[in-house]
C-alpha cells in the first residue's frame, strides 16, 4: 500500500498542533525548523510529498477545543486598561509635538480654521452655542482668522474696524470715553466686545498680539451675549496652549520709526501639561502725523492640564499697555462741510501739547477654565474671569473753527482741554452644560447656562490744566481760544502743568444674572433648527457725591433659525431674533443722551431690538471657499431721543428706527495659489418714529451704508506670495441722526499691498504698504455743535521678518 498524505488543509492543522506543543516544551530553533518543514510540504504537489522520505503522518480529525467561562474584568483591571490607553495616547501626542504631520499643518496655526485654506474658519469659538459649522448656521458671522490678520497687519482692534465692511468706527462723544468704538449694522458696539465668549465692558485700546481670531456676530445677539448686541458683538479668541512645540518671533520696522517685536512660544512639558506664553513691545509714530507716539507693550502666559480624557483645565492672563501722546484730530471746516485738511490745512498738523497731553490704557485680565465630560455626550463647563483695566489721558480737542476768512492761514480755533481716568473691574463667572443626544433620526446638541457677573467702573477728570504761560488765555478747564489751525505755535509750550485727578468720580455697579437655553437639532444634514431663550437680570447703580441712581431691569430674549441643506456643500437659512439695552449699559457714558446713566437724573426703559434676516451659504472650490449672502432688517424700538421744547431739553424714549441691507462675504481659497477674504454691505437707515416730525425718514449718524473690503493674495513658484488689500466706505454722517447737522466725512477708497518671501523653512520676510497711495481719510466725526475728525494714518512701509521653530 502506498503512503498516504494528507490534505493541505490537515497539514495546516498539524502543524499548527505540533507547533504549539514545541514551543510549550522545545526551543524556538526547533520551532523554526519544523515550520520550514511544514511550509515546504505544504507547497509540494503530489508527486514531491510521494517522493519524499518523510515519515507518513496520521491525523485526527480537528476537535474543538473547549473556551474559557467569560468572566467580566475587575475594576483593577479596567483601571489598568484604562491607564494604559492613556499612556498610548500621551505618547502619541509627544510624538506629533515632535514631528507635527503634514496633514494638521503648522503647529500654530489657527485651530479653528480650515488647514488647506487658512483664511476660511470653519468654526467659532463657542462650540456648545453653536455646534454647526458656519456653513450650516443661520447667521451672519465674519471671521477673521490669525492668517487674515497677519496679512492685514492688523495690530489693533480698531484697525479691524477700520478695514472690515459692515463695522464703522465711532468717536467718544458727550462724556464717553475716547477708545474702541464700533458700529455694527449701524449700531453702537462699543460695550458689546467679548474676551472669549466674556463681556469687556472696558471701552479701552485693544492689541492683537494675543489674538488667535476676530468673530463678528451680526444682527442682534442677546439670547447668545445677554444685554446689547443689537447690531452685534465682536469676541476677540485669545491663544491657548495646545500640544505641539513651537517658538515663533516676529519684527517690524516702519518709515513712520516703528520698531515692533512679537514672541510666541508653545511647550509641551509633560503628556498632560502644556504652557504657551508670549511677548510684545512696541515703539512707534503714527504715519501722517506729527508728534502722534504709539508705543506698546505686554504679555501673555497660558496653559493647559490635562489629568485624563475627561478632565481638561485651562487657564489665561494677558496684560497690555498702551501708550503715547493722543491725537484726536483736525476742526471741521463747517462752511464747506469738509474736514480742514480739505481746504487747504497741512494733514499732518496737531493740535495738542508735547509736555501736557499723554494717554495710556492698561488692561489685566486672567480666566480659568474647567471641562468636565462625565460621558461622551454630556460636557460641563466652568469659566471665571478677573479684569482691570485703566484709560487715562489728558488730550486737546481742536473745536470751534473760525474759517469765516476766505484765506485758511487765518483760521482759528480752541484747543479744549479733554480728560479721563477710568478704570474697570470685572468679576464674571459662566456655567455650561452641554449635552448631545438623538431623538430618532434627528441629533440634538443642547446648552443651558448660568451666568452671573459684577462690573464696577469709576470715571474721574483731571484739574488744574490751565498754563500760567497764557495768562488769561486758559480758562479753568484749560481751553485756550483763537489758536492758528493752519500752524499752531503752542505745542512746545512748558506750563506749568499741575493735573490733579479730582476726587469725586461718577460710579457704577452693576450686577448681572442670566439663565439660558439653547438648542440645535439636525436632522440628517439636510434640515438644522436653531433656538434658545435667555433671560438676564440687569440691576445697576449709579453714583456721585450725594446723587445716586438705581436701574433695575429683567428681559428676555429669543433666536430661532431653519437651515434647509440641498446638497452637503450648499445651506439656504432664515433667522428671527431679539435684544435689549437696558438703560445704562453704555457704562463709559456720563450723558444720559449718549446712554449713561447719570447719578439723580432720568431713568427711562430698555431699548427694544428685532432682526430677521434670509441669506444662503456655500462652500466652493472643493469646499475650500465659504461664501454668504444674507439680506437683513433690523429695528429698534424705544429708542431714546432729547427733544427742547421752550428751551427746555427732556430725554424721551419714544423714537423708532429701522435699518435693512444686503451682506455679502467670501473667505478661503479660489484655487491652490489663490487666497481672498471679504465682503460688501449695503444698508438703508432710517428714523422711522420721533417726537421730532422733522427726523423722521432721516438716515442714521456714524454709519458707512456702503462699504467694500477685499484682501487677496497669490502664491507664486520659489516660494512668493503677492497680495494686497482694498476697502471702501461712503459718506459718514455726523449730527444725532444724518444730515440734520450737515456735517459728514467724505467717502474713500484706500489700498495696501505686500510681498512675502520664504527664505527657507523657518525664516520669512514680508515688505508691507499701508495706504499704497497716501490717502487722505477720516476715522470718526465728532457731532458736537463744535465739530472735530479724526484723520487715519498716511502711506507707510514695513519690513516684516518671521522666524518659525
Amino acid at each position: 500500500m502506498g503512503q498516504v498524505v494528507a490534505p493541505k488543509s490537515l497539514r495546516s492543522f498539524a502543524a499548527i498542533d505540533f507547533i504549539d506543543e514545541r514551543l510549550e516544551g522545545g526551543s524556538s530553533k526547533a520551532a523554526s525548523a519544523v515550520a520550514g518543514l511544514i511550509a515546504v510540504a505544504s507547497f509540494s504537489g503530489p508527486a514531491e510529498a510521494q517522493q519524499s522520505n518523510l515519515p507518513p503522518v496520521s491525523v485526527d480529525a480537528p476537535v474543538e477545543r473547549p473556551r474559557p467561562a467569560a468572566s467580566k474584568p475587575s475594576p483593577e483591571q479596567i483601571r489598568a486598561r484604562n491607564a494604559l490607553r492613556r499612556a498610548a495616547q500621551r505618547q502619541q501626542a509627544q510624538q506629533a509635538a515632535a514631528a507635527p504631520s503634514q496633514s494638521t499643518g503648522a503647529p500654530d496655526r489657527d485651530p479653528y480654521a480650515d488647514p488647506a485654506a487658512p483664511y476660511k474658519v470653519d468654526h467659532v469659538q463657542a462650540s456648545g452655542k453653536f455646534p454647526e459649522p458656519l456653513l450650516n448656521t443661520p447667521k451672519t458671522i465674519t471671521v477673521l482668522s490669525k492668517e487674515v490678520l497677519e496679512d492685514k497687519n492688523a495690530t489693533t482692534l480698531k484697525e479691524i474696524g477700520r478695514s472690515t465692511a459692515g463695522v464703522t468706527l465711532g468717536s467718544g462723544e458727550g462724556g464717553n470715553a475716547f477708545g474702541d468704538r464700533f458700529f455694527i449694522r449701524g449700531f453702537d458696539a462699543r460695550n458689546d466686545v467679548f474676551i472669549d465668549g466674556i463681556r469687556d465692558p472696558a471701552v479701552s485700546i485693544r492689541e492683537n498680539f494675543f489674538t488667535e481670531q476676530l468673530e463678528i456676530l451680526r444682527g442682534p445677539a442677546s439670547s447668545y451675549a445677554g444685554r446689547g448686541t443689537a447690531g452685534g458683538a465682536i469676541n476677540i479668541v485669545t491663544k491657548q496652549a495646545g500640544d505641539q512645540n513651537f517658538t515663533n518671533a516676529e519684527t517690524t520696522f516702519g518709515t513712520d520709526r516703528t520698531k515692533r517685536v512679537t514672541l510666541d512660544v508653545n511647550q509641551v512639558i509633560s503628556p498632560t501639561f502644556s504652557v504657551r506664553t508670549g511677548g510684545l513691545f512696541q515703539d512707534a509714530n503714527v504715519a501722517g502725523r506729527n508728534y502722534v507716539t504709539d508705543d506698546r507693550w505686554g504679555g501673555f502666559i497660558s496653559t493647559k492640564y490635562t489629568p485624563t480624557n475627561d478632565i481638561k483645565i485651562t487657564t489665561n492672563y494677558v496684560h497690555t499697555d498702551l501708550s503715547g501722546l493722543p491725537d484726536f484730530g483736525v476742526p471741521y471746516y463747517k462752511q464747506g462741510n469738509v474736514p480742514v485738511t480739505e481746504a487747504g490745512i497741512p494733514r499732518q498738523n496737531w493740535y495738542g501739547f508735547i509736555n501736557r497731553d499723554w494717554q495710556t490704557a492698561r488692561q489685566d485680565f486672567g480666566t480659568l477654565t474647567g471641562e468636565y465630560k462625565p460621558t461622551d455626550n454630556i460636557t460641563l463647563t466652568s469659566r471665571t474671569r478677573m479684569e482691570q483695566s485703566t484709560l487715562a489721558y489728558i488730550g486737546t480737542l481742536p473745536q470751534s473753527p473760525i474759517t469765516t476768512n476766505p484765506d485758511p492761514t487765518k483760521w482759528t480755533f480752541t484747543a479744549s482741554a479733554q480728560s479721563r481716568n477710568q478704570w474697570v473691574d470685572v468679576v464674571a463667572n459662566q456655567e455650561d452644560a452641554t449635552f448631545k443626544f438623538d431623538t430618532g433620526s434627528v441629533k440634538h446638541t443642547a446648552v443651558a447656562g448660568l451666568e452671573v457677573s459684577n462690573e464696577r467702573v469709576g470715571i474721574g477728570r483731571y484739574n488744574g490744566l490751565a498754563s500760567e504761560a497764557f495768562g488769561s488765555g486758559f480758562n479753568s478747564n484749560g481751553a485756550l481760544p483763537n489758536q492758528s489751525i493752519y500752524a499752531p505755535s503752542y505745542t512746545y509750550n512748558t506750563g506749568p502743568f499741575n493735573p490733579v485727578l479730582g476726587g469725586d468720580p461718577t460710579r457704577y455697579n452693576v450686577d448681572s444674572k442670566a439663565i439660558y437655553v439653547l438648542d440645535t437639532a439636525n436632522w440628517e444634514d439636510t434640515i438644522i433648527l436653531n433656538g434658545g431663550v435667555r433671560y438676564d437680570g440687569y440691576d445697576l447703580t449709579s453714583s456721585i457725591a450725594a446723587k445716586s441712581s438705581r436701574v433695575s431691569s429683567n428681559f428676555v430674549n429669543y433666536n430661532g433659525g431653519i437651515v434647509y441643506k440641498p446638497v452637503p456643500i450648499g445651506s439656504l437659512y432664515a433667522a428671527y431674533a431679539t435684544s435689549t439695552n437696558p438703560f445704562g449699559s453704555e457704562l463709559d457714558g456720563t450723558a444720559a443722551d449718549y446712554g449713561g446713566a447719570v447719578p439723580g437724573g432720568v431713568i427711562l426703559g430698555p431699548e427694544q431690538n428685532k432682526a430677521a434676516e434670509v441669506g444662503t451659504k456655500w462652500e466652493l472650490f472643493d469646499r475650500h471657499l465659504l461664501v454668504s449672502g444674507a439680506l437683513f432688517q433690523t429695528t429698534k424700538d424705544n429708542a431714546r431721543e432729547t427733544v427742547t421744547v421752550n428751551g427746555v431739553s427732556t430725554l424721551t424714549s419714544n423714537a423708532a428706527y429701522q435699518i435693512q441691507g444686503i451682506d455679502i462675504e467670501a473667505s478661503g481659497k479660489l484655487t491652490d495659489r489663490w487666497s481672498i477674504f471679504g465682503g460688501i454691505v449695503l444698508m438703508e437707515s432710517k428714523v422711522t418714529k420721533s417726537n421730532i416730525a422733522s427726523n423722521v425718514g432721516l438716515p442714521l449718524a456714524n454709519v458707512a451704508h456702503q462699504s467694500f473690503s477685499l484682501l487677496s493674495k497669490y502664491k507664486f513658484d520659489g516660494d512668493w506670495e503677492v497680495g494686497g488689500q482694498a476697502v471702501f466706505r461712503s459718506k459718514v454722517y455726523g449730527g444725532t441722526f444724518g444730515a440734520n447737522t450737515g456735517t459728514l466725512i467724505p467717502s474713500y477708497w484706500r489700498f495696501d499691498a505686500f510681498v512675502e518671501k520664504k527664505i527657507d523653512q523657518h525664516w520669512t520676510m514680508k515688505l508691507y504698504a499701508q495706504n499704497l497711495t497716501n490717502k487722505l481719510y477720516y476715522d470718526t466725526l465728532y457731532r458736537s455743535a463744535t465739530p472735530f475728525v479724526a484723520v487715519a494714518p498716511g502711506r507707510a512701509f514695513y519690513i516684516v521678518t518671521s522666524a518659525k521653530f
